[in-house]
């Protein structure tokens, strides 16, 4: 296959006493204009080939029909008001409707943001909308082009008209309302941010300030001396700022609280001062601060410390509220007059609710089996709603009576997402170094073996797997393939301890489990090598690459979506810093070593037949940089020694994913699918 000319430049370094080479080091430049040049040349390529798939056509309208159902978020509740997102299924962008009570609110509400009048091609975003306290105002973040920079705004509910409150350059973080709805707390990196045409690598850094309503005047609340550290804000009606402080991604922190009072903030209390475990806040009552912990329980516990003792200069000491069990505490919420927690059960979450004391006061009934995406309680309400969904369910809200731990449904205006009936099963592979590797499979009723067989993981970050919609997925069962998703190391599944042995130089365990459930599909029967697709992103991007490195042969299919695939300068773009505590820093020669060692970009070897390959991503990925994605395959492109097509997607004025117009997303999803179709053997319907 012809691809598009790219050229080979002279760049070698020498890292750690080993020669790099690094050819397409001009692709890091996404503006210039050998790249914009070199990007349409590929997408030219891309367009044509996938134009050619007998697939193509039902793919997009499978996936145009499923994404296109009427849907109703998970309302969420302040200051005797409702907010609720919804999406009649021909809008790009889902709206924000508010209302006084739920019977209005499920009757359709009131429209209060339609992102479809801040651009007129939907590319850009709402992020966020967190209402104040006492339900007045809006807080807002707006993304254009998918960046993860965003600006802040705020709407009055009332009115439905913006104020002349604007903040810049914030990222990550959600607004965070004052306990008195005067102003919201927010990150932001004053220095640069892309919008400003800075290089979008140094972001310089961090701080948290508090915005004042009609005011130009924000207070510096918090500003780290090591650039790398990032706080989570959280306030309580009790009068409390407490701050959970990070280096980037380790989830170990340290935890400072300062009081409010009379719009004053306080100095910082050092409730956590080592960076010693997890720590999430979980609530408040008087000045007691509940905690998420795996501090001692890896499979995590609720603890409590009293802030006014600390105040009064005291250490922090911890009484245990709910011991760590079996199970694997995921989330844990102080709701209604005790706690609301979810676990995980083998990658699958139930919802307990506990008393004042922490004694178990029973499992709140779904009434269906599927994971808890959203959890959204209310300080001192009887009333909490969460979202459960499942691989072929969007998300469905139900709200939760505290006091008898009733769970109803809520808003119900999608229909079952049009699937043959499918099978779900449960079942284990063994890793190279003996480790049961958990998936789940999902596939046709009745369907004979062996099928085309689509394998997703992700497997880093403490990021739990469980059943979870992604349209991708009814759409490629409705075509009479199979669904695996593994459970890999590296993730939250199973506690502290899973997760480390998927960490920095234990990395190729991941690596090795998702190679492992691939051959378990394939030694039982489910598939063959040539009818089996790898697919995964971001992180599950950067594991496609290595393992279709590592085992070209594995898989006919490789869909590596916005991967890391340069491990060698991830660190070098955007907040690509941010991921060294999870995988290592290339500029430290031990790290070095195990990063080269699986690197996908510097693992390509010329004269190897690798899978047909699509790799996709955004040009305005300021997250994961489209350069990851660009390198890898011009490398690939020019190493690929058998008749399989490399090609390269690239989405204009999108990123990392989030606030993806949802005409882009169905028609990415189908040519995703349809390119998997082709080289696996599907024919759909």
């Amino acid at each position: 296959m012809r691809y598009p000319h790219s050229e080979r430049g002279p760049v070698v370094e020498t890292l750690h006493g080993v020669r790099v080479a690094d050819p397409y080091r001009w692709l890091e430049d996404p503006d210039s204009a050998q790249t914009k040049e070199w990007v349409a040349a590929q997408n030219a390529v891309t367009e044509k080939y996938l134009a050619g798939l007998a697939a193509r056509r039902w793919f997009r309208a499978q996936l145009s029909a499923i994404i296109g159902v009427p849907r109703a978020g998970v309302p969420r509740a302040s200051g005797g008001r409702y907010l609720l997102d919804r999406n009649d299924g021909s809008q790009d962008q889902d709206v924000v409707t508010v209302a006084d009570d739920l019977t209005t609110l499920a009757a359709g509400g009131r429209v209060l943001i339609d992102p479809a009048e801040f651009s007129s091609d939907g590319t850009t975003s709402l992020r966020a909308a967190v209402l104040s306290p006492d339900g007045k105002w809006v807080a807002y973040k707006v993304s254009e082009a998918g960046s993860d920079w965003t600006r802040l705004l705020v709407r009055a509910v009332d009115s439905g008209a913006d104020t002349g409150d604007v903040v810049s350059y914030v990222k990550f973080a959600d607004p965070v309302w004052t306990p008195d709805s005067s102003g919201f707390f927010y990150w932001t990196y004053p220095e640069h941010g892309r919008a400003a045409g800075d290089d979008p690598a140094a972001l310089g850094t961090g701080q948290l300030m508090l915005h004042r309503l009609g005011r130009d005047d924000d207070e510096l609340i918090y500003r780290p001396d090591n650039p790398r550290l990032r706080p989570s804000p959280y306030v309580f009606a009790e009068g409390w700022l407490i701050l959970t402080i990070r280096a980037g991604t380790e989830p170990r922190c340290l935890v400072q609280a300062r009081r409010l009072r009379g719009g004053a903030v306080g100095p910082a209390l050092p409730v956590v001062a080592e960076p010693q475990a997890r720590f999430e806040p979980a609530g408040m009552k008087g000045d007691v601060l509940y905690l998420h912990t795996d501090l001692q329980a890896s499979r995590g516990r609720v603890v409590g410390v009293d802030l006014a003792r600390v105040e009064s200069g005291g250490t922090a000491g911890w009484e245990e509220l709910i011991p760590e069990r079996a199970d694997i505490l995921d989330q844990a919420h102080r709701a209604g007059s005790g706690f609301l927690a979810v676990y995980l059960r083998d990658a699958q979450h139930r919802v307990l609710r506990f008393d004042a004391a922490g004694a178990e006061l029973g499992e709140v009934d779904l009434g269906e089996p599927g994971s808890v995406s959203e959890v959204h309680t209310e300080e001192d309400s009887d009333e909490c709603f969460l979202g459960v969904e499942s691989f072929v369910r969007r998300t469905r809200a139900y709200r939760v009576d505290l006091s008898t731990g009733r769970a109803d449904p809520l808003i119900r205006t999608e229909s079952a997402v049009s699937v043959p009936d499918v099978t779900i099963e449960r079942r284990s592979a063994t890793s190279a170094d003996g480790t049961a590797v958990p998936y789940f499979l999902l596939s046709p009723a009745g369907a004979g073996l062996p099928l085309p067989t689509l394998l997703y993981g992700y497997g880093g970050y403490n990021t739990a797997i469980t059943p979870a919609f992604k349209a991708a997925w009814p759409a490629w069962l409705a075509a009479g393939g199979a669904l695996a998703v593994a459970n890999l190391r590296g993730g939250g599944e199973y506690g502290t301890e899973w997760h480390e042995a998927g960490r920095r130089e234990r990395k190729q365990n991941v690596f090795d489990d998702f190679i492992a459930v691939g051959e378990h599909l394939i030694s039982t029967g489910v598939t063959t090598h040539g009818q089996l697709a790898i697919h995964g992103r971001s992180n599950g991007g950067l594991l496609v690459g290595a393992v279709m490195t590592q085992r070209p042969e594995l898989a006919a299919v490789a869909l590596p979506m916005v991967g890391v695939m340069d491990k060698l300068r991830f660190h070098k773009f955007t907040i690509g810093a941010a991921w060294i505590s999870e995988v290592g820093d290339p500029d430290v020669a031990a790290d070095f070593a195990f990063l080269h060692a699986y690197s996908p970009l510097h693992a390509l070897r010329p004269g190897t037949s690798y899978p047909a390959t699509l790799i996709l991503t955004g040009d305005h990925d300021d997250r994961v940089a489209p350069a990851h994605s660009y390198k890898f395959g011009a490398e690939l492109q020019h190493d690929q020694a058998g008749d399989s097509p490399v090609l390269l997607r690239i989405e204009a004025a999108t990123g990392h994913g989030p606030g993806k117009p949802k005409r882009m997303l169905a028609a990415e999803y189908a040519d995703m699918l349809a390119f998997a179709a082709e080289h696996t053997g599907l024919t759909p319907g």
